[in-house]
């Protein structure tokens, strides 16, 4: 079965920038998205941090502010951007303070910052001009991460999932293969933003990091959670809830519950020279 990024990737995955209808989608239900969706490992915050020259944060595509609270809890001043103004209107309420804008067109106005963050976020950026803007706004030794979720669902809900989304959205233009892995999958979506930052210059070389944890989830917290994932936030009401039903199923036969197992992958690099 395939291990499913936290973000299923749009059609060309290459280039998901390009779809924006999909990119500024999450806010339908910016409250759900917020209390549903995991928050990063610690560990993978102390480490970025620990990378970091300073504590002034840019977070790019910070949606609702989940890895904005982290970075903040930890020390750092964090300043968002996103561009869908519903997720950017939750982060304000939760204090964090935010510029809507996508980041390509995003003024930094001769603001500097010690790193440049994004959660599950990156890919929505084209790579060559996302890295460009990137160096421009970090200080010498500051620190690009952009980060995912990847999951391993149970066999029986990740074929239940596929089977009725098959079946009720035929021309969805996603390969829903069970054969596609999710490491490898974004291995392949890493390629380009890796790309990306070699291109724009001012980079040392890109590394990858890796955070491996496992969370728990009843019936009604997974169902509750599967709304703000890409392949369901367009889809009509009654689309979506025969998805939900059909996923339901399959995780009533496993008892009501399960256990996920998670990879935090980092995609990471440090900004070099003395300007």
């Amino acid at each position: 079965m395939p291990t499913l990024p936290d973000e299923p990737l749009p059609p060309s995955d290459s280039e998901p920038h390009r779809h924006r209808r999909m990119a500024e989608s999450f806010g339908v239900d910016a409250e759900r998205y917020d209390r549903t969706r995991p928050p990063y490992p610690d560990a993978m915050v102390e480490a970025v941090i620990a990378a970091t020259p300073g504590p002034d944060l840019l977070d790019v595509g910070c949606g609702t502010g989940i890895e904005a609270r982290q970075f903040r809890a930890a020390g750092c001043r964090v300043l968002g951007v996103e561009p869908d103004e519903r997720m950017a209107g939750f982060a304000r309420r939760e204090g964090i303070e935010v510029e809507v804008s996508t980041f390509e067109t995003w003024e930094p106005a001769g603001r500097m910052f010690d790193g440049v963050v994004a959660g599950t976020a990156w890919h929505w950026v084209d790579p060559f001009a996302g890295a460009a803007k990137a160096a421009r706004v970090l200080r010498p030794g500051g620190r690009l991460a952009a980060f995912w979720h990847i999951f391993q669902l149970p066999p029986e809900v990740a074929e239940a999932f596929a089977a009725v989304y098959r079946r009720l959205v035929p021309d969805a233009p996603f390969d829903l293969r069970g054969d596609r892995q999710g490491m490898d999958v974004y291995q392949k979506m890493l390629t380009k933003p890796a790309d990306g930052i070699r291109q724009a210059g001012g980079f040392g070389d890109p590394e990858h990091w890796r955070f491996d944890w496992e969370r728990s989830y009843t019936r009604d917290e997974w169902l509750d959670q599967m709304p703000t994932q890409g392949l369901l936030t367009h889809l009509p009401a009654e689309k979506q809830a025969a998805v939900l039903e059909g996923v339901g199923a399959a995780i009533d036969k496993l008892g009501g519950r399960f256990t996920m197992p998670y990879a935090t992958v980092v995609l990471t690099a440090a900004r070099t020279g003395s300007a």
